[in-house]
């Protein structure tokens, strides 16, 4: 089976790296369902990219029901499913971490984690008895995966347990032919990083410009991991903005 009818569901479509990585896959010749919250959003998405290579799919990745319907979906228009990117996440505004609450950890733990949790569950349960067999799931972890920003601890909590949960799987999914990998990003150009042109706060105190990059270097890498056959595969890829505060970082 090529690229040209392979079908993909990418989280958190509608901006940034989701956006990315999603026109990205389109261009290799993947059908992608564009999930996130906003209508609007995954349809300029959709608009971006090749005709007929999408389909849009809003759902709210803090709503189990919603994350069910989303592959139901997928499995109603196409059948199968060959690759899923669990991108979709969120952080909480810098703040003392004493001052966090009880509400905004959990709503980053249940978009960061427990949606990828519910994803994964989804994709091998159609990938394990689909034919051909199997399938590949990518997860965004991060930077944040490796080294904390200050401030910083529900996003860098779930970006470290994204990482158990690639090797689990991983793990898991060798019976079934399922491959998964994680891309771990830093400073890609994306609504989420605008702040960092004016400067953000850094372990010693002061604020400072960083570096960004193109996502679209971004959706180049997550597509030629996606490209790959089943029987190879990129556990984790690092792939950051080449002067970025982050090997010394802190």
């Amino acid at each position: 089976m090529t690229e040209k009818n392979k079908i993909a569901i990418v989280t958190g479509a509608g901006t940034g790296v989701g956006r990315a990585a999603s026109l990205a896959l389109m261009h290799a010749g993947f059908t992608v369902a564009l999930a996130g919250r906003r209508k609007e959003k995954l349809e300029e998405t959709q608009s971006l990219g090749p005709a007929g290579k999408a389909l849009v799919v809003p759902a709210d990745m803090t709503d189990a029901g919603s994350i069910a319907a989303l592959f139901a979906k997928v499995m109603e228009t196409h059948g199968r499913l060959d690759l899923l990117f669990n991108n979709a996440g969120m952080g909480t505004p810098a703040m003392p971490f004493e001052d966090l609450t009880l509400a905004q950890w959990q709503a980053v733990v249940d978009t960061n984690l427990t949606a990828a949790f519910l994803c994964t569950q989804h994709a091998f349960r159609i990938m394990k008895d689909q034919t051909p067999r199997g399938g590949r799931i990518i997860n965004n972890g991060s930077i944040s995966a490796h080294a904390p920003r200050p401030f910083s601890a529900p996003y860098t909590s779930t970006k470290h347990a994204i990482t158990g949960l690639t090797k689990a799987t991983n793990l898991d999914g060798r019976a079934y032919d399922i491959a998964v990998g994680q891309i771990d990003i830093g400073n890609a150009a994306t609504p989420m990083t605008d702040r960092m042109v004016d400067g953000v706060l850094q372990p010693d105190g002061r604020k400072m410009p960083e570096p960004r990059m193109d996502s679209k270097a971004v959706g180049d890498a997550v597509a030629y991991m996606a490209g790959l056959p089943l029987d190879a595969n990129v556990l984790f890829m690092t792939v950051m903005a080449s002067k970025m505060p982050f090997v010394g970082r802190g």
